[in-house]
């Protein structure tokens, strides 16, 4: 269902009963807490439900002993027009992939989109119109941040300041353009950053006509605030490459569905080893050539844990609360003042799990029961994740 991004949610939203309560936070990714409270959309208590004011709530829901997450967010995503991908010719993927939990996405480029125009005039008028057209239309709720232009040869300091102006905040890959070589990608980059505009790499080889290797050097020099798909999209760089960059540069490491799993699991290892798991973000690079992953991200999830050895709590966080600070959102992160977007999470019928967290370290994805965005219901028990062995009821509204 398509949600009119412009309709503030109002009322007072009651979540008691919850039985796991992840945070978000890879420092202190559990909290000892039972009940949430938010107000018109906003987290305004998280607590034992004996210490919050529970009192008339417009909506009441009784997580049932299930787990609380926020909402998953997946940093890398090429959206189009609405609920539309050419790529594969396929309505609703957004939709889709909130049932996998989904809450909000980040546009890596509009690349998709038949006849992209590639000149200056024309790069910036889409950026700004996809920024715009996603703000105002939030496809099943999902808060899909678009309007990120791939930046081109010729372009100076003035067009970073005039898409700024007018509401663009994020670059394209840097590499799917005409401007491929690291001091040249690195100005443009600065440019971007001084006025506001944050900045992913492509990293790996060529992902579609007109993309290119872009090496660790490249990376490097350019100097962007992700390396995006670190694992490659598709194709990865060679493994001490990618292990290389997780040391010698501070930015967001992204790992991607659509890359290479065994170079994904590398990648976070080497950021366990190096203490900079706080990095680490998750996309699905989606859609792509491979399709579209409703449950992408829980998979990198379960992957990552499952295969990299990173206890379930902190895997979650990778696609929460990391993402949303580097990536400066609203949500993320369950504490007063943040977005109150959730995904209701319990492990899946006839896991080997005993809990949700040991089934997700044994490679199993949860089942999502209810996903809530800015305090509203937007699902309840997904039509894509395996059942799970709990829901959350709406008990009052």
């Amino acid at each position: 269902m398509a949600q009119d991004a412009t309709t503030s949610p109002k009322g007072k939203l009651v979540v008691r009963n919850i039985g796991l309560l992840l945070s978000g936070d890879i420092e202190q990714p559990i909290l000892e807490a039972d009940t949430v409270v938010a107000v018109d959309g906003v987290i305004t208590a998280v607590g034992k439900q004996k210490d919050c004011d529970i009192a008339q709530p417009d909506t009441l829901i009784d997580a049932k002993g299930t787990c609380l997450c926020p909402g998953l967010i997946d940093s890398h995503v090429h959206p189009v027009f609405g609920d539309w991908t050419p790529r594969q010719s396929q309505l609703g993927w957004i939709d889709s992939t909130l049932n996998g939990g989904v809450t909000a996405m980040i546009s890596a480029g509009e690349v998709h989109l038949p006849g992209r125009p590639k000149d200056i005039v024309g790069l910036k008028a889409l950026a700004i119109t996809a920024q715009r057209a996603f703000h105002n239309f939030r496809p099943g709720g999902v808060k899909v941040l678009a309007g990120a232009p791939v930046i081109e040869k010729g372009m100076v300091e003035s067009d970073f300041a005039e898409l700024a102006q007018a509401g663009v905040t994020l670059l394209g890959e840097v590499g799917l353009g005409s401007v491929k070589a690291g001091a040249e990608a690195r100005q443009m980059v600065a440019w971007a950053r001084k006025h506001g505009i944050q900045s992913t790499i492509h990293t790996g080889g060529p992902s579609i006509p007109g993309s290119g290797l872009i090496d660790k050097d490249v990376v490097l020099e350019a100097d962007a605030d992700i390396i995006g798909h670190i694992n490659g999209g598709h194709t990865a760089l060679p493994e001490q490459h990618v292990c290389e960059l997780c040391e010698r540069s501070a930015r967001g490491i992204e790992i991607v569905h659509n890359g290479n799993e065994k170079v994904g699991i590398a990648a976070v290892r080497a950021a366990r080893d190096l203490q900079c798991l706080h990095r680490v973000i998750l996309g699905t690079d989606g859609p792509a050539g491979s399709g579209v992953q409703p449950l992408g991200i829980l998979r990198m999830i379960a992957l990552l844990s499952g295969l990299g050895g990173i206890p379930a709590e902190q895997a979650f966080c990778f696609a929460t609360g990391n993402t949303a600070r580097l990536r400066k959102l609203d949500g993320g992160l369950i504490e007063p003042g943040r977005a109150a977007d959730f995904v209701f999470l319990d492990r899946a019928q006839h896991t080997a799990g005993k809990t949700l967290l040991e089934s997700v370290e044994l490679g199993d994805i949860p089942g999502v029961g209810m996903v809530v965005i800015d305090g509203v219901v937007r699902c309840q028990r997904s039509r894509n994740t395996p059942p799970a062995a709990e829901i959350p009821l709406v008990v009052g509204a």
